[in-house]
């Protein structure tokens, strides 16, 4: 079950020149299913990226870091669904660090210029043998297009596969921006998607790319949240391959580079919210937005106070507008100075509450009737500054429950 969300026709998806995507079979959990792909970069291109903030991080997310530390030109990413490769010691290590070499040796490049992804079941060990004997087919596989079927193989409890392309001009060139993520529970920001990849053909310094990715992913998928908990391998990967010719953004500041950065922007918001929409068991997409903060950090606190909630995510699935579940979690939020005489909240466009009490005309059939829709807007009006910030969820469903049980089975 999805909320208004369908998987984007391969068509509308587009190339990115200097990115080839192979996908094959590996067996790596489940036999016939796509779950091995590898994203080969074109020499020049540059890569930043940013990763789980969970210190129980992935043996992947452990060598991602390394590499692309050691200053070397990333050139392939290699990326299996079904495993985690998370909370297996130094033997995970030595497997993930098996299959760069085995891609690397295969590429003729230095291990360093591979970056690992894996995703799956935690406190596994990663088959690797399997992984280095796809290798091969997936690299024979490997074409310019393949967005959608990249977008299928790095899935796991996720119903609809996930990308997203946009097209902008600079200096007369066309620019092309397509990204693909994953992910559908253990979803919290820092970071808050499993996977996610975006490619540009954009001629973008490298030394912007670390910055650009961090920029990027707070926009996006640091604002979503499914069920609060932080993946042990969440990653987002930036790539920028310098092929349209277009003079190189060396700073963010001409109208064309803030147009580029605007749709990048606006596929890394897509591609998150669309884990929202598709989070596990979610009936509905809840917009929650904090204005009147003093800051933009406590109105964050607030939102995520919200969006976490079990109760107020029960009280969603219901269409039950038991809300002050919802001024229950902005009170507990953590803002010591919080004056709950200045707070309002609004469902969509029904004031529900004024001055910190039931507003004079609310009605419960006001409530419900917003309750009831698959999209809706939490507003809460702090009335302690101008700052203001937005996060995304969604409901909690018998059916998060029931596929979280059976997640491993």
């Amino acid at each position: 079950m999805t909320v208004n969300l369908v998987a984007t026709p391969a068509d509308q998806l587009f190339a990115v020149p200097g990115v080839r995507w192979g996908i094959t079979e590996a067996g790596v959990r489940k036999a016939a299913r796509k779950d091995l792909a590898v994203m080969l970069l074109d020499e020049g291109s540059a890569v930043g990226a940013v990763f789980t903030q969970n210190r129980f991080c992935a043996a992947p997310v452990q060598i991602c870091r390394q590499h692309l530390a050691s200053g070397s030109a990333i050139r392939a990413l290699l990326i299996n669904t079904g495993n985690a490769n998370a909370g297996t010691g130094q033997d995970g290590l030595a497997r993930a660090r098996a299959c760069c070499q085995a891609l690397a040796a295969q590429l003729d490049l230095a291990p360093e210029q591979v970056l690992p992804f894996s995703t799956g079941v935690i406190m596994e060990t990663l088959p690797s043998e399997r992984v280095i004997a796809g290798l091969p087919a997936a690299i024979a596989a490997a074409q310019a297009g393949q967005w959608a079927q990249a977008a299928q193989a790095i899935m796991t409890t996720d119903t609809v596969p996930k990308a997203c392309s946009r097209r902008v001009q600079i200096d007369g060139r066309t620019v092309t921006i397509t990204g693909i993520s994953k992910g559908a529970g253990m979803i919290r920001p820092n970071m808050a998607t499993m996977l996610g990849f975006m490619a540009t053909d954009a001629c973008i310094a490298p030394e912007l790319m670390a910055g650009l990715a961090h920029e990027l992913a707070e926009a996006s998928f640091n604002r979503i949240t499914v069920d609060g908990d932080t993946s042990t391998n969440d990653s987002f990967v930036v790539v920028a391959t310098q092929k349209a010719g277009h003079e190189v953004v060396s700073s963010w500041q001409s109208p064309q580079a803030q147009a580029l950065r605007a749709a990048m922007i606006e596929v890394a918001r897509w591609l998150a919210q669309a884990i929202v929409r598709d989070g596990e068991g979610a009936t509905k997409f809840i917009t929650v937005r904090v204005e009147g903060g003093r800051d933009a950090e406590e109105c964050r606190q607030v939102a995520y106070a919200i969006g976490h909630s079990p109760l107020v995510k029960t009280a969603f699935f219901a269409s039950d507008p038991n809300l002050g579940r919802i001024l229950a979690a902005v009170g507990y939020a953590g803002i010591a100075d919080l004056d709950q005489r200045c707070i309002d909240l609004y469902l969509d466009d029904v004031q529900v509450a004024s001055s910190g009490g039931r507003h004079p005309q609310y009605q419960e059939a006001d409530g419900q009737r917003v309750m009831k829709q698959s999209e809706i807007t939490v507003r809460v009006v702090l009335g302690r500054g101008t700052a203001s910030d937005t996060v995304w969820t969604c409901d909690f469903s018998y059916d998060y429950v029931k596929i979280n049980a059976d997640y491993r089975s």
